[in-house]
């Protein structure tokens, strides 16, 4: 089959290159002409693991192309994805500027048939938003051919999303056509012959899972570390109880370890933007809201905790570990460690930091913040007097802390992660501080 992706970002980038994967003729489309040049000589611009090696080897069997022409990737076609950004406004609702430009442009080329599938993430009715505008814009045309939109929201987490792709824990399809859900049989066979669950809808519900889902994650996310803020002033330890709580297969250990916060593309935008969708249809959803609030608040909780700690935090060199929002990606998207770095500055301290994937992104997205950045963990370390690990890339989970230790200038060792036992820490001759436990 013929596929055309409109948004070689993220999504569109994971998506095309595991649909040429599972044997289909696919085409990216993107405006950005350097974007799609490096594409074209085989450079990814954003680090996934397994991505790279997945687009060079759909390249070289000719199963995978990028292009800059809308026109040649709806002639190529039979199904175009559009997987373009839906930023967050001033209001947090979702921009579908985007979402909308690709739409028109699509339909202002359309000489057949054409099954229109949303990727991006979209607010609940912007698919019945999506036909008007074909319509409009096809009549405009005087063309009489038909056209199907489909809703199939991704559900990749950054870090494994090749994974997740190819093996998801489900695929959700709202279509109000049989035609276009056969289609998309034929896209997702291999993954129907695995038994992955299909589940089939109308589009405003599979609009509405994707919000659903990521809200939920992120109310879990936020509950365990207002639990754990709760034990940083009791004599109880999160990391007992987090384990306790996930043996009940009712609630599930996933999402129950505390932290300075969820960041990223998502989680921030999809709850502040549901609870938008909710406001305009006059409805209030509180534990959302409660869920952003806590968020927010979480990076300037662990820099309480630093100041409180060092005391004062004038002229201090503090070490970040870690500045991505999460391992096993360069994204600082609402990076915690990016509002804690901020809080630190302004408070005098001078920062070096250390991450394996993310600190040109660092560079370049906060050219204004002066951070050392640092070749390894030993340079960032060197002179410290506080070692502040934000981020648990596996690079730091096994630190030779006696190394460490005959480095810094005040062993002090804030995990905000809890990757450590505090004995295992503190026998290296550090003072230890985690999240939620003594």
């Amino acid at each position: 089959m013929n596929i055309a992706i409109i948004g070689t970002g993220y999504v569109g980038l994971v998506t095309g290159g595991c649909l040429a994967q599972l044997g289909m003729n696919v085409i990216c489309m993107d405006i950005d002409e350097d974007k799609i040049e490096r594409l074209k000589n085989g450079i990814v611009p954003i680090y996934e693991p397994g991505l790279e090696e997945l687009i060079r080897e759909n390249r070289s069997s000719k199963r995978l192309s990028f292009t800059t022409s809308i026109k040649k990737a709806v002639a190529h076609a039979k199904v175009i994805f559009i997987a373009v950004g839906t930023p967050q406004q001033q209001d947090d609702s979702a921009d579908l500027k985007y979402v909308y430009q690709a739409v028109r442009d699509i339909a202002s080329h359309m000489e057949d048939y054409k099954v229109i599938v949303n990727k991006s993430t979209v607010p609940v009715g912007t698919g019945q938003g999506v036909k008007t505008e074909i319509e409009s814009i096809l009549k405009q045309r005087s063309k009489t051919f038909g056209f199907d939109v489909v809703s199939n929201p991704e559900f990749l987490r950054e870090g494994t999303a090749v994974k997740d792709f190819l093996k998801p824990d489900r695929i959700v399809i709202g279509t109000e056509s049989e035609t276009a859900l056969n289609y998309m049989k034929r896209i997702y066979d291999v993954q129907i012959q695995l038994d992955i669950p299909f589940v089939v809808t109308n589009l405003e519900t599979a609009e509405m899972i994707k919000y659903a889902s990521n809200a939920f994650l992120a109310t879990k996310i936020s509950y365990i570390n207002e639990i754990a803020d709760m034990c940083d002033l009791c004599n109880a330890d999160i990391s007992v109880i987090s384990k306790a709580m996930g043996l009940d297969n009712r609630i599930g250990s996933k999402f129950l370890n505390p932290g300075p916060g969820y960041g990223g593309s998502c989680f921030p935008k999809d709850t502040k933007a549901l609870v938008n969708i909710g406001k305009n249809l006059g409805y209030i959803p509180k534990i959302v809201e409660s869920t952003v609030e806590v968020n927010d608040n979480q990076p300037m909780m662990m820099f309480e905790k630093i100041n409180k700690t060092l005391g004062c935090l004038e002229n201090k060199i503090i070490t970040i570990l870690g500045i991505a929002f999460k391992p096993e990606t360069d994204d600082i998207r609402e990076a915690p460690a990016i509002n804690i770095i901020k809080n630190l500055l302004k408070n005098g301290a001078k920062i070096k930091a250390f991450d394996p994937e993310a600190m040109e992104n660092a560079k370049k997205m906060h050219p204004d913040l002066s951070i050392e950045y640092c070749t390894d963990v030993n340079s960032a370390c060197e002179n410290s007097d506080c070692i502040v690990l934000v981020t648990e890339w596996q690079d730091f989970m096994n630190l030779d802390l006696l190394e460490l230790k005959a480095n810094v200038r005040t062993p002090v060792f804030i995990d905000l992660r809890n990757v450590y036992t505090p004995g295992y820490v503190e026998k290296s001759g550090f003072l230890y501080k985690g999240v939620g436990r003594k």
